[in-house]
């Protein structure tokens, strides 16, 4: 008989980015080997974050907005209301995955979900992330502790893009920014995340879930 693989979902809703940080870390030092994966979907206040690899050089006027010096990978980015985030936090070790496998995974729900709408999104190599008519639609950070992963994917959807203009996004200068909305992809932060999580159940190989609104959810952050 064939083990279903299931998934925790939760909705947090909006919650700073540093509780955020903490919650992960605390959640992935104690995990067990019986703990479910989870992914936890939420927007951020506006904040820049820097990964390990981030080099000062690309802030170039974060004026008020705070800058936080994470531990994920990559570079600089921006996170804000109307933006998507995808956090996941996955068992790799237990799954028999590698990071570049959960990469494309991530990748391909959002490739997937721009495809319900007619849009064309592609990744490129050695630029995690997606991108439509060369502008960058979704980030993407992980890291990797005791063999499981937290952050994850952060989705532009209908959002002031106008702080990424601060920054050289993800280490590229000039690089053009877009959201879902500028696509033509209808729907707020809540309805793509509705679209989106099927693919991403799909990529991820989950096949049962078990959802929990913020209203209830406290103990994580």
């Amino acid at each position: 008989m064939a083990v279903r693989k299931h998934i925790n979902i939760r909705h947090l809703g909006r919650v700073d980015y540093l509780p955020a940080w903490e919650a992960m870390r605390r959640f992935t030092e104690e995990r067990t080997a019986e703990t479910q994966d989870e992914i936890w979907f939420l927007e951020h206040p506006p904040v820049f974050t820097l990964g390990l690899g981030g080099r000062q050089e690309h802030l170039l006027d974060p004026g008020d907005i705070p800058v936080v010096h994470t531990d994920r990978g990559g570079q600089v980015t921006y996170h804000g209301p109307g933006q998507l985030i995808v956090y996941v936090l996955m068992d790799l070790h237990r799954r028999g995955w590698g990071v570049r496998r959960l990469v494309r995974a991530l990748e391909q729900s959002v490739i997937e979900l721009c495809g319900e709408f007619r849009v064309t999104a592609v990744r490129r190599p050695g630029a995690p992330g997606v991108y439509v008519d060369e502008s960058k639609l979704a980030s993407l950070g992980l890291r990797v502790r005791r063999g499981s992963t937290y952050h994850g994917l952060a989705l532009n959807v209908d959002m002031d893009l106008a702080p990424f203009r601060r920054i050289n996004p993800c280490g590229y200068p000039g690089l053009a920014v877009t959201q879902t909305r500028d696509q033509g992809i209808r729907g707020g932060v809540e309805e793509i995340r509705q679209r989106l999580l099927p693919y991403l159940l799909v990529q991820l190989g989950y096949d049962s879930t078990t959802g929990t609104s913020s209203a209830t959810v406290r103990a994580p952050l």
